[in-house]
């Protein structure tokens, strides 16, 4: 679906338009394209905190240039401040020495990391106080930076220093552009000595099986593409109705799919025991099908209610409960929900919806601990992305969600897949446990 007012938005008459009646400026998101660098520039690297060595070490693995104590007079990618050292309230002004004169030399669609402890993690209560002060500087940077620019705040759990290479590979490259604002744990939820090397981070799925359902169109579909780009054999999922276009996108993936109404009392076992006939076990699992039925409380249906619940919450939780009481997720495994935005702001006529994706935040917090053996759970909460049903939308309020975000503009299908493809990245365990909004940092609820 086009934006047209992006269209015209760059146009010289639209240029003037914007830059008169003070409207907004969308920027042309870079998304990342397969061949291309991770970073395409050098990465300025400041902070002085723990993780300075194991920083630039990791930056230098990934083939991500980087400068050291950068100076203001070059031109950056992206930046990154080490802000573990940062131990009490009087500390936190190192941000602007750093940040301050480098701002005007990034680039267009810059990344801007800043590395921290988990405020639950540090050693006094002026260090706690001082570790949380980060999330409002990362939100507030992140609303400032414009040009299609990212900021994220991610806190380093002290045994996870070597675990984040990652999460910088997808923070730092065009794959996040979407994603802004976020709060990412790494090493909170059990061990990380699991996690495999990557031997080729072009494809670091080869080999691997996933398991994607709602498969055959939109965020499903690009999904299932995206993970078949990184290497995995994807089993597409997805209702009888829509059999012919699920056939069509796995069959031109190499894939393998399989129809039925995952709301069946049956389902769970039939997607375990297709995983265990066709390939042993999953490494994979990505809970996507979902739908909307869409009224006031007071308007609503008892099945508008149910079955939203259904798809979009109960059936996740079968499946998974299914697969692992079979021991069908693999060592280091992959679950992943997807949530929405809704289920964290709420919105109007969607109290079935926002309830159904509140629940699959609860799904990642009810297993992020219980999981063993590497295997590990998170979410992405969508906001507005371009699909058909949000091409359904009536006009104003479409053109409201496109534009409510700091980027003032709708995601796509890939900004969602991306994201999941680092959670299923085999380095990403140590991220579990945590729920990213894809959502261009949403005024709402982000």
């Amino acid at each position: 679906m086009s934006d047209r007012y992006q269209s015209l938005i760059h146009t010289p008459v639209g240029q003037l338009l914007a830059k008169n009646l003070g409207l907004p400026n969308p920027t042309r998101l870079e998304r990342w394209t397969e061949g291309a660098p991770l970073v395409t520039g050098s990465v300025g690297v400041g902070g002085d905190g723990r993780l300075g060595k194991a920083l630039v070490t990791t930056l230098d693995e990934l083939g991500i240039a980087s400068v050291e104590n950068p100076p203001a007079d070059q031109r950056y990618k992206g930046l990154v401040f080490d802000a573990t050292g940062i131990t009490s309230s009087d500390d936190l002004v190192e941000l602007q020495a750093f940040f301050t004169p480098l701002l005007r030399s990034l680039e267009t669609c810059p990344r801007v990391v800043v590395l921290g402890t988990p405020p639950e993690s540090t050693n006094s209560a002026e260090e706690r106080v001082a570790q949380r002060a980060l999330e409002g500087f990362t939100r507030s940077l992140g609303k400032e930076v414009g040009r299609g620019g990212t900021v994220q705040l991610v806190y380093v759990a002290p045994a996870a220093d070597g675990a984040l290479a990652s999460t910088l590979a997808f923070l730092l490259s065009p794959k996040s552009a979407y994603v802004s604002g976020q709060v990412v744990r790494v090493g909170a939820h059990g061990a990380t000595a699991v996690a495999e090397e990557v031997e080729d981070w072009a494809r670091p799925l080869a080999g691997k099986v996933a398991v994607v359902t709602g498969a055959s169109r939109g965020i499903g579909e690009q999904i299932a593409r995206v993970l078949h780009r990184d290497g995995a054999r994807v089993l597409g999922v997805d209702v009888p109705q829509a059999a012919s276009e699920l056939q069509a996108v796995t069959g031109e993936l190499g894939g393998d799919h399989l129809t039925l109404d995952i709301t069946t009392k049956d389902a769970p076992q039939r997607i375990a025991r297709f995983v265990k006939d066709t390939y042993g076990g999953v490494d994979v699992v990505v809970h996507n099908a979902g739908i909307t039925r869409d009224k006031r409380l007071m308007n609503m249906k008892r099945d508008g209610f149910a079955s939203v619940v259904a798809v979009n919450l109960t059936a996740p939780e079968r499946i998974t409960a299914e697969l692992l009481k079979q021991k069908l997720v693999n060592d280091n495994g992959r679950i992943v929900g997807v949530a929405s935005i809704a289920g964290i702001a709420g919105n109007v006529g969607q109290t079935n919806y926002a309830a159904s994706k509140a629940g699959v935040i609860g799904l990642v917090d009810s297993l992020a601990d219980e999981l063993e053996h590497g295997i590990t759970i998170n979410a992405v909460a969508p906001g507005f992305i371009e699909t058909k049903m949000t091409a359904a939308v009536p006009f104003a309020t479409r053109e409201v969600g496109r534009r409510l975000n700091a980027m003032s503009q709708g995601g796509l299908p890939i900004d969602v897949a991306e994201t999941i493809a680092w959670y299923a990245n085999p380095a990403s365990t140590a991220v579990n446990g945590n729920v990213v909004r894809v959502c261009g940092q949403m005024m709402l609820g982000a």
